[in-house]
């Protein structure tokens, strides 16, 4: 296994983990979400931006098929997801939000059941019932004194499944694209829609904390814009399959970091629902794995 792509995807989960407790220090030091998401991928698009404009770099126009398609999915796993976990972390905490963006994997199988026809074990179906009643254990966690399913849980169940339909049709245009070429288009795509949130947005600035500032400038740098580079980067250096696991690390790390950062911790059942999520996923890959190989066998 390349060392280089390993050390590259642990920098890159390391960052992703922070951006759940940087956007929500953000939303706390005075940003409304709105404004704290369009902020965050101005800097991401201009990073991309300059990276373009580099004398080594040349980017490939996309056709126009292509250039629809990467514009939906920039607005669904760029726009819809990220303003659904900037909106959901305003009431829940950020290791909750991660926990159950860690159950991804799970939604991504069943749409690739639904569109790719994909087929799966019994033993994987299982795993998925599993799965899902970790989802459940973390929604009933995340509920209010009323006992009512909070909105900041909804939000990011839709930013779950918005990342979970990118992760799908993605695949193709890897094909016909660099990687971070492709991340690049993605990003720039998803910025767009989010011109919306652009009135208001110097006066939401005045008031915001220099802490705030912070944590914006860090969450457009970092997690929105060099760990997606990364990313690629450590995905074209190694072994998919050997990397990607490694995003699993990525919800208990949340949690490391809101604690010292924000002072926050999920509560029992969340904590207990996220770990039946997460480890239901890993079963089902590992059970996949091993199938998949006997047969080859």
């Amino acid at each position: 296994m390349n060392r280089k792509a390993l050390v590259l995807a642990f920098i890159t989960i390391v960052i992703w983990s922070a951006a759940f407790p940087g956007v929500r220090a953000s939303l706390q030091g005075g940003y409304t979400p709105e404004h704290l998401v369009l902020v965050r991928f101005l800097i991401a698009s201009s990073i991309f931006g300059l990276y373009s404009l580099m004398p080594h770099v040349h980017f490939k126009l996309p056709n126009i098929r292509d250039a629809v398609r990467i514009f939906l999915l920039g607005f669904v796993g760029i726009t819809v997801y990220h303003v659904g976990i900037t909106f959901g972390v305003q009431t829940i905490t950020a290791g909750t939000a991660a926990m159950i963006v860690g159950a991804a994997p799970i939604f991504t199988t069943i749409i690739a059941v639904i569109v790719l026809k994909e087929r799966m074990a019994a033993s994987s179906w299982i795993g998925l019932v599993i799965g899902f009643s970790g989802i459940v254990l973390i929604t009933l966690g995340s509920a209010g004194p009323a006992f009512t399913i909070s909105k900041g849980t909804i939000y990011v169940l839709i930013a779950t499944i918005a990342t979970s339909i990118f992760f799908v049709f993605q695949k193709p245009l890897f094909k016909r694209y660099d990687p971070i070429e492709l991340t690049a288009y993605f990003t720039w795509a998803g910025t767009l829609p989010m011109l919306i949130f652009l009135p208001g947005l110097l006066s939401n600035m005045m008031i915001a904390t220099a802490e705030a500032h912070i944590a914006a400038i860090f969450v457009g740098v970092f997690p929105a814009g060099i760990a997606y580079a990364t990313w690629a980067i450590a995905l074209s250096l190694g072994d998919a399959s050997k990397i990607t696991p490694m995003m699993y690390l990525e919800p208990a790390l949340t949690i490391i970091i809101a604690w010292f950062w924000l002072n926050e911790w999920p509560n029992t059942l969340s904590l207990i629902g996220g770990t039946i999520a997460i480890a239901s996923v890993l079963i089902v890959n590992t059970l996949g794995r091993r199938r998949r190989k006997t047969r080859l066998e």
